[in-house]
């Protein structure tokens, strides 16, 4: 059956993938011992305010102040608890505290690092505060602008289990233009979008976006690799 939720490895549109695409078939390898108990990723991992990233500075960062929750679900819609999520994204200026990222024409933000982490709890559910991200160009095609998107990182019991995914922001009008997100096949494409949540939304502080990650199934999550 063909796979109608993940994007390929390799997608000619994404340059970057035509380096580094597997071209042979890919080879399981087995977890031992050390892979499936070691390092373990808890709570204990987590700091107090590892799930805000408006407040992980002395000043607050610049931007739109924005909350991102939902839930992490099996195939069957079970919630998954106690599980690790973590995030990282562009600045509201649209770049990252990254050595790679060095365009003069966007400021880096001294009050925001770009990066949190959480646990999900007995109901599946994780919640993040921080700053919409901007825009940003890059190098795939001529005029290239990523669209505002966070990433995505759900573990397992193992450091090895691990998914990786993007969430987009609702009417973006790059979403035509983007070739990772065009990777995806159509169907799968608008699990990868938030919905405006005007009930979580909290009044004269800060907009609110529901997304809930599912791990497999026929509505799972696109992710980057996912499991075989």
């Amino acid at each position: 059956m063909t796979d109608r939720t993940h994007p390929p490895y390799a997608w000619d549109e994404y340059r970057s993938t035509r380096l580094r695409a597997p071209r042979r078939p890919l080879v399981a390898l087995p977890h031992n011992l050390t892979e499936v108990t070691g390092p373990l990723l808890g709570a204990e991992r987590v700091g107090a305010w590892d799930r805000d990233l408006t407040r992980r500075h002395a000043g607050e960062p610049l931007g739109q102040r924005i909350i991102v929750h939902g839930r992490v679900l099996d195939g069957d819609g079970r919630p998954i608890p106690d599980t690790l999520v973590e995030v990282w994204q562009a600045n509201a200026a649209g770049r990252y505290r990254h050595a790679g990222d060095e365009r003069p024409t966007a400021p880096l933000d001294p009050n925001f690092s770009g990066a949190g982490r959480t646990m999900t709890d007995a109901e599946g559910r994780y919640r993040f505060v921080t700053v919409k991200p901007g825009a940003y160009p890059w190098k795939n095609h001529h005029n290239a602008w990523r669209p505002a998107h966070i990433h995505f990182s759900v573990f397992g019991a193992a450091f090895t289990q691990r998914l990786v995914t993007q969430m987009y922001f609702p009417d973006d009008p790059l979403f035509p233009y983007d070739p990772i997100l065009a990777s995806v096949p159509e169907a799968a494409r608008p699990r990868l979008v938030a919905r405006f949540d005007l009930a979580a939304t909290e009044p004269d502080w800060a907009l609110a976006f529901g997304w809930d990650i599912v791990l497999r199934g026929r509505r799972a999550t696109p992710f980057e690799s996912p499991s075989p």
